[in-house]
């Protein structure tokens, strides 16, 4: 069985940069609303619909495209959707009107899993099934960097220039995924061919159905609190400005070290990994609870909540993708779109939280979807006592690059 090296040095840094460009683009301008509603003289509640309606986007074509078009070489699918980002951002840069700037940030939008799900895929593919986690956690680390990267940067660009130098900076990171993808991977015919129907049924059975709402819980847990974590870090930690950057940055590095570090357990015992999980989120989450009066405590338990968060990133997709092995392209759609949901569900969980009780009751809104995400994932390995490494994704024996 072929290696990720033996197919070349290429694909994985080519599919990492896409996953970067595309996450950046998605993230990015939470960081730059205000300036955004400024430019278009719109109120800030308005121009969050950039942020809300593209998630929306995601989560309904999750769902669908990525196995409607995964009989399509993936190249080309790959080189349509990083066109399709880096033109929009063009578009957004030089609109006219809110209006404009919000379809060509919706459109490309739709396209977000079908990329996301084929560099999965295509990850998982290059290389055995025992380090197909490995090769799919450094394509995962584009993901956590871009999501942990996109807000300050383009705040940061936005304060140094223009919401029209963001944009910019955005199309030509998804220019050159474009541009890597053109010169140094060699087409992509999809060997293993399934209908549209016989993927979707792949979702019937019952390890398919918990992997999802564990998905959805995970990324609820983080975000019931990660939504809301400037005004915790202010008004519980004490921290504010450079302090909390700095912070924030940190968070940011430990997230990369999870996904490397989720790489390297999933590959060598994935069951015991998806069980104890929840348990070291949970042990996190204490410490940031109690730990929020000591300063000191409190920048450790955001440093390791970073780390969980990358972990949890390759948690969810494992879990997802082995439970569908023969759909890989649908079972990957459907992890981004039930992250999304997740996203959602723990962004409002927390903000009634917050509302009701103050930042630091965001953590107890975390701590409930950690439970529920636990027990998934227990109902998970009840259901399938076969090792989890043989629900791989099938390799791709056209996975390979120049």
């Amino acid at each position: 069985m072929r290696s990720e090296k033996a197919v070349g040095n290429h694909l994985i840094p080519v599919l990492f940069m896409g996953t970067f460009g595309i996450l950046c683009t998605e993230t990015g301008v939470i960081g730059i609303l205000p300036q955004i509603a400024a430019r278009f003289g719109v109120g800030v509640t308005e121009a969050g619909l950039l942020v809300s309606l593209f998630a929306l986007a995601v989560a309904v074509s999750g769902a669908t495209l990525p196995a409607a078009l995964s009989k399509v070489n993936r190249k080309t699918v790959m080189l349509a959707v990083l066109g399709a980002f880096a033109l929009g951002n063009v578009a957004f840069a030089f609109a006219p009107t809110f209006e404009v700037a919000l379809a060509a940030r919706i459109l490309p939008a739709f396209l977000h899993p079908v990329y996301c799900s084929a560099a999965f895929a295509l990850a998982a593919s290059s290389t055995s099934e025992e380090e197909a986690p490995r090769a799919t956690s450094k394509v995962m680390m584009g993901v956590s960097l871009g999501m942990v990267a996109g807000v300050p940067l383009s705040s940061l660009l936005a304060n140094a220039s223009s919401v029209q130098t963001v944009m910019l900076v955005f199309a030509a990171v998804n220019a050159v995924a474009f541009a890597g993808t053109l010169l140094l991977v060699k087409p992509l015919p999809v060997a293993q061919k399934m209908s549209y129907v016989a993927q979707v049924s792949s979702v019937k059975n019952p390890r398919a159905v918990v992997s999802l709402v564990a998905t959805a819980c995970i990324q609820a847990a983080i975000f019931a609190t990660y939504a809301y974590v400037a005004a915790y870090l202010g008004e519980v930690v004490g921290l504010a400005g450079e302090a909390q950057s700095a912070l924030l940055l940190g968070f940011g590095i430990a997230s990369l070290a999870g996904n490397y570090l989720a790489g390297r357990l999933l590959s060598k015992a994935a069951r015991a990994t998806l069980l104890a999980f929840p348990a070291v989120v949970l042990a996190v989450y204490a410490l940031l609870f109690f730990g929020a009066g000591a300063a000191a405590l409190a920048v450790a338990a955001v440093v390791l909540w970073g780390l969980v968060y990358g972990f949890g990133n390759n948690v969810q997709q494992f879990a997802t993708s082995t439970s569908m092995p023969d759909a890989p392209d649908f079972a990957n759609g459907l992890f981004i779109s039930f992250g999304n949901i997740g996203i959602a569900v723990g962004t409002a969980a927390g903000g009634a939280a917050l509302a009701a009780f103050g930042p630091q009751a965001t953590v107890g809104a975390s701590v409930l979807f950690v439970i529920l995400s636990a027990a998934s994932l227990f109902a998970r390995s009840r259901f399938d006592a076969r090792p989890l490494a043989e629900g791989a994704p099938g390799r791709l024996e056209q996975a390979s690059t120049r």
